[in-house]
């Protein structure tokens, strides 16, 4: 054998021994500006937290109150889960931690999970990897080390800065309790990164996946919800593993056996998903699918007929989503009505003296509010998606210009919000009425409509983005969210709150219907949000498409 043979097998064993590691390292590259990020948010989080705790409730009066306002109020307790010694700077942070950053962490790991596993197997990247020396079942463990690896940074950064903000308190918080409440709150985002790896599996394209991820989500999400509606409820909490998360109970009375079932369904959730890996074929599902269909070319003679059949599936999941909310949030409001009846303080002096459902439904509105937003969020990644995928390419190839097809996606998904918003209006009057609390449906169909111009605000600047950075736009749209979700929370502790008040696109939104919608203010925002898309839209026409 020549030298020069000896000397390339000497070079080429090395890398077969790390082939294995491929999946691993890249998911993980790929997984990692994300857990820093949302690290660094999640720090910023716990120090207007404790920042907004010893401002607003310095004294033992105003920490009587906060208990009182918040035990009252079964909306928000609905909303983000139940509150233990919230008149302490622990449990206050903890309350906050659990039932925001966990609810947030869960939607950024289904989001990555099907990004970084089905939708690289999407762009024909797998290909090339399974043309290695690993197997289908090898790859999706290794990509699964990756996102635990970017897991593992995110409790990291989320534990660090839950010490160092605990310093400031009195007492502070101990490194472990600063690691067991960075574990509890990145819980939630561990299991749906497992959720969402598994739906890769079982649904053959990536839309498809974060879809029936995001499903599983709302159930689980919605058996927590009606778990803290009532105590007769209560015993559904053992249904959603949302729930357990609640248990956890971090900074005030720590219970870490509450973790086994968690990590027992994240093991299952692991192993079923290595296994259906190693048994499909590469760019099928599990789920039937159908391989040939009767040719449908219904709304295909323009831009705008086009836009409504690609919208048409996104736009159905989130209508009935948000229909079946709005009626789970109103079949409770006679029963959190009455909890809240002997409430003088706090929330309902907040809502400007609403009383009974109305000031029940003003809290949960803003749980809607988001959910809008969030449906634009979501129809401006689809946009973007079809430049990425090359699509648009193929389309513009005929006779259709790029002014017409993005203003007619603008146009779709801004109708889509609206009648998103009136659907979870009239359904929360179904409940309503059906719970026996007797809030009009005048009222409740201006409740619902009232939160659409928040998503139409968000849609333009999606759709600015796509026309100037169009592969930041999705990023930037599901920013701008949960920003303002945050902001919208605990904004009143920061100094200078009033101009962070400001940024927030929910801020802007009347809490309806506990208070009166403001018209003028909507038409603002709409008018914003028109003039954003249609600046987007020029730069969108004179440069070059963009791949993924």
């Amino acid at each position: 054998m020549s030298a020069d043979a000896l000397d390339l097998r000497h070079h080429r064993i090395p890398a077969v021994r790390r082939a294995g590691l491929v999946p691993v390292l890249r998911t993980a590259r790929s997984s990692l500006r994300g857990a820093l990020i949302w690290g660094a948010v999640f720090g910023f989080f716990w120090w207007v937290g404790m920042n907004d705790f010893t401002t607003n409730y310095p004294t033992p009066a105003d920490r009587a109150r906060l208990v009182e306002s918040t035990t009252s109020n079964l909306g928000m307790q609905a909303l983000f889960g139940p509150v233990h010694h919230i008149d302490t700077a622990r449990g206050y942070v903890a309350w906050h931690g659990i039932g925001i950053l966990g609810l947030i962490g869960a939607f950024w790991g289904l989001l990555t999970a099907t990004r970084l596993l089905r939708g690289e197997e999407d762009a024909g990247r797998w290909e090339l990897l399974l043309a290695g020396q690993t197997t289908r079942a090898r790859a999706a463990l290794g990509a699964l080390g990756g996102l635990g690896i970017a897991l593992a940074v995110l409790w990291a950064v989320t534990a660090a800065t839950a010490f160092a903000v605990g310093r400031t308190a009195d007492p502070a918080f101990s490194a472990g309790a600063s690691m067991f409440l960075a574990l509890a709150t990145v819980t939630p985002a561990a299991l749906f990164l497992a959720v969402g790896a598994l739906c890769g599996q079982l649904a053959s394209t990536r839309r498809q996946a974060a879809w029936l991820a995001a499903a599983v989500f709302g159930a689980a999400y919605a058996v927590r919800i009606v778990a803290y509606t009532g105590s007769t409820l209560r015993w559904t909490r053992w249904a959603s593993p949302l729930a357990w998360v609640d248990d956890l109970r971090p900074l005030t009375d720590p219970r870490p056996l509450m973790l086994l079932p968690i990590l027992a369904i994240i093991a299952a959730l692991v192993a079923a998903t290595a296994v259906l890996a190693g048994r499909r074929d590469l760019g099928a599902g599990t789920l039937p699918a159908r391989d040939t269909a009767p040719a449908r070319t219904r709304l295909l003679g323009g831009p705008l007929g086009l836009a409504v059949r690609l919208a048409r599936p996104g736009a159905l999941g989130w209508i009935a989503g948000l229909a079946l909310g709005g009626f789970m949030f109103g079949i409770v409001t006679k029963t959190a009505a009455d909890a809240m009846a002997g409430s003088s303080q706090g929330v309902l002096q907040r809502l400007g003296g609403a009383s009974g459902g109305a000031a029940y439904l003003g809290s949960t509105f803003l749980f809607v509010t988001l959910l809008v937003a969030m449906a634009a969020a979501a129809q401006v990644g689809a946009t973007r998606e079809e430049e990425a995928q090359g699509h648009l390419d193929l389309l513009l190839a005929r006779p259709v210009s790029r002014l017409p097809w993005l203003a007619g996606r603008f146009a779709v998904s801004a109708a889509v919000l609206v009648a998103a918003g009136a659907a979870a209006g009239l359904f929360t009057w179904v409940g309503a009425t059906a719970s026996g609390a007797g809030v009009a449906l005048p009222t409740l169909l201006a409740a619902g409509l009232n939160v659409a111009p928040a998503g139409i605000l968000v849609l333009g600047i999606g759709t600015l983005v796509h026309g100037l950075a169009p592969r930041l736009a999705s990023s930037v749209a599901y920013g701008v969210v949960a920003f303002s979700f945050i902001v919208e929370l605990l904004g009143t502790g920061l100094p200078a709150s009033r101009w962070l008040l400001d940024l927030s696109v929910l801020h802007h939104i009347a809490r309806a219907p506990a208070a009166d919608p403001r018209w003028d203010m909507a038409a603002v925002l709409v008018a914003v949000g028109i003039a954003a898309a249609a600046t987007g839209a020029a730069a969108f026409t004179r440069r070059d498409l963009k791949g993924a």
